[in-house]
């Protein structure tokens, strides 16, 4: 203190002061960690020779989470709720397709009324639950999950609100159970070799990260009743902003190191385009007095973003499953010695890749990315591709309900942390907060309560 000019000092601690008083309220909150919890940041369970688990929402995903479960040794799938009993059943027949003889003997089957997924995990105790329900379910259903018991793993995004984030952040410190956001694009080769990159320090310092989920969806309101389109429909019509970052952000973030020892978030801005490609979509496809034109769609057709770290790096992240375009989740990350890209894939690297570009004004791109993946691809891909392959999204699906496995039953910190699945997953309701703000920054809750300066990075697991 004795170096410290003393006006200047009463100054900044009088500023510090009034920041707090004008702190938005989902700041202020949570500023202590309830006694009797436990940090999860780096949290390994007690290990689980044989993991039983329940299934709630099997439908899309949920149901290719059950299939490869079942397939996997030292696994029993003990239930499976749904609101539909075709899909119940379905999905009973697909685990006894892919398990030997009598290793998921009784299955407790529940479907109908909507809390029945309460009485299963009441009645059945399972050691693990796989939740991949709309939206608005997750939060309570991971949240019941811990204090039942079990441990949580939920579809994305982990929560909708703030406040959900928060809650299921203290039940899981409280109950001492993970609770893991299944972001399942953090297991796919080029996310994971670009990782692996990232931690051999390939492209030097990293200063920029871009991230996205552009992926045309209008024909999933073609689902009516049921199915993804019949209760995301009504989200794109009352919300603006970036509903669903984490595809895109989950890797970018974990090769920024964010919410581990390195570097956090910091604060966000956020825009939308006007609200157009919908509201013209159910006008074409829909007569006059059909639900999807009673909707008054207020969800810009893009959002695009800016998230400051607190080391002052940046990244951009988009969303938009309304405009006529391809696919992409950008994927781009920038540093003092290089760029690595997706969509298409493509690396540049200072002073050029060796034998294959002779400076970083030309990509490494197609047929040469061979070579790259022969020196840099992850160990963790390369061990479990193979065993991963026919499961969903050419397979990084497989690989990640593998690695939770692996890690319950050794007793192993997960790959993703509950914090990191309520960083990501806040970029939504900030989002729309900066938008309806006209893009005034929106700072990030620290759901580690300053935890995450002591947390290990990722590591290579192999």
């Amino acid at each position: 203190m004795k170096n410290i000019n003393r006006r200047n000092f009463i100054k900044k601690t009088s500023l510090s002061a009034a920041a707090v008083s004008v702190m938005p309220n989902y700041l202020q909150a949570k500023v202590e960690r309830p006694s009797q919890s436990t940090y999860m940041g780096d949290f390994a369970a007690p290990k689980l020779k044989n993991v039983r688990a329940a299934f709630i929402g099997v439908g899309a995903r949920g149901g290719g989470h059950v299939r490869f479960f079942a397939s996997l040794p030292n696994t029993e799938v003990v239930a499976i709720c749904d609101l539909y009993e075709d899909l119940v059943k379905q999905k009973v027949g697909w685990v006894k397709e892919v398990s030997k003889p009598n290793r998921h003997k009784n299955i407790a089957q529940y479907w109908g009324e909507e809390d029945k997924w309460k009485q299963m995990l009441q009645e059945v105790k399972p050691d693990v639950v796989f939740i991949a329900t709309n939206w608005n379910n997750h939060a309570p259903m991971a949240i019941e999950s811990m204090n039942q018991g079990a441990h949580a793993f939920v579809e994305v995004p982990i929560a909708v609100t703030i406040q959900e984030m928060w809650d299921i952040v203290d039940a899981s410190e409280r109950t001492q159970k993970h609770c893991m956001m299944l972001e399942n694009v953090n297991y796919n080769r080029d996310e994971l070799m670009f990782l692996n990159m990232c931690r051999q320090g390939a492209i030097g310092e990293i200063l920029h990260g871009e991230a996205a989920y552009i992926h045309e969806l209008r024909g999933q309101m073609e689902e009516q009743e049921r199915g993804t389109g019949s209760w995301r429909t009504p989200h794109y019509a009352h919300r603006n902003g970036n509903l669903y970052p984490t595809h895109g952000l989950g890797p970018v973030a974990q090769y920024m190191n964010l919410g581990r020892g390195e570097d956090n978030f910091g604060s966000i801005v956020s825009f939308s385009t006007p609200a157009i490609g919908r509201a013209d979509y159910a006008k074409k496809n829909y007569a006059s007095n059909h639900k999807w034109n009673q909707l008054d769609y207020k969800g810009g057709d893009l959002n695009t973003s800016i998230i400051k770290t607190t080391l002052g790096r940046t990244i951009m992240i988009q969303w938009d499953e309304t405009s006529p375009r391809p696919y992409t989740r950008l994927n781009l990350i920038q540093g003092t010695k290089g760029t690595l890209a997706g969509f298409p894939t493509r690396v540049a690297l200072e002073g050029g890749v060796e034998g294959l570009t002779k400076d970083h004004h030309s990509w490494v791109q197609g047929e040469q990315l061979e070579a790259l993946y022969e020196k840099y691809d992850h160990p963790l891909y390369k061990r479990l591709n193979q065993a991963a392959k026919g499961s969903g999204h050419g397979g990084m699906d497989g690989i990640m309900i593998y690695r939770v496995v692996e890690c319950l039953q050794k007793g192993l910190p997960l790959d993703q942390n509950v914090y990191e699945g309520c960083f990501w997953s806040a970029v939504s309701p900030l989002s729309e907060r900066s938008v309806a703000s006209g893009g005034a920054p929106q700072p990030f809750p620290d759901f580690t309560r300053g935890n995450w300066k002591d947390t290990d990075p990722l590591a290579i697991v192999s």
